[in-house]
């Protein structure tokens, strides 16, 4: 067997120490009666973008997937492999949340490759190429701007994507369905690595703005 990395160990041994101890009732009562999370929120693999510690939400609050730059994918029926389709489908049809949020970063290593794709595949399977090809078409116009630098460039197509996601979440008829019939709130999000800033996604203009706090 191979050794279990010690550090993780040492951060479970912290967490039954304080927080689950804390929170041991609330552990408790969702083993027991299943989850209810109000939101679904589709966020970035990147380890510096934790929705639950940006948040500060506890046990059962947010139903979380993450995949590489926080996109949702267009509806394809089309009997493959969609795992990230698969648990939007299930927040909304079976967990029934309220509301689904979106939310990118700064300094996105996904973007980054959409900007600037390898012509070198990472693998045989090339799979990160394949997923950011989703956004192609508007990572070719962003990089034809010779008016903006580089970071510019970056961060407009972080939050080019979550808009682009949020339409292709609304592509789904049971998403559609669940806006129409009892008011399912889509929102966006961006989050600033370096500052700490959240800022959200005008649903309106599509413009993002500081929330007041």
């Amino acid at each position: 067997m191979q050794r279990f990395p010690e550090y993780l160990l040492a951060g479970y041994r912290s967490f039954m120490g304080g927080r689950y101890t804390a929170e041991r009732d609330r552990y408790r009562e969702l083993a027991a009666n299943g989850q209810q999370p109000r939101t679904l929120l589709v966020a970035c693999c990147d380890s510096r973008a934790a929705p639950e510690i940006i948040f500060n939400s506890s046990p059962g609050e947010l139903f979380v997937v993450r995949n590489v730059a926080n996109m949702i994918p267009p509806y394809e029926p089309d009997g493959q492999y969609h795992a990230t389709s698969a648990a939007v489908e299930y927040a909304i049809q079976v967990l029934k949340v309220e509301n689904v949020v979106i939310m990118g970063h700064g300094r996105c290593g996904g973007i980054q490759a959409a900007l600037s794709p390898s012509s070198t595949p990472l693998s045989d399977g090339d799979f990160i190429g394949k997923w950011m090809k989703l956004l192609k078409p508007a990572a070719e116009q962003i990089q034809t701007s010779s008016l903006l630098t580089a970071g510019e460039r970056q961060t407009a197509l972080e939050r080019v994507s979550i808009r682009n996601s949020v339409s292709n979440l609304r592509s789904f008829p049971f998403v559609k369905a669940r806006e129409v019939e009892d008011g399912l709130r889509i929102h966006g999000a961006w989050f600033d690595i370096s500052t700490g800033e959240l800022w959200i996604m005008d649903d309106e203009t599509g413009d993002f703005v500081r929330p007041t706090l």
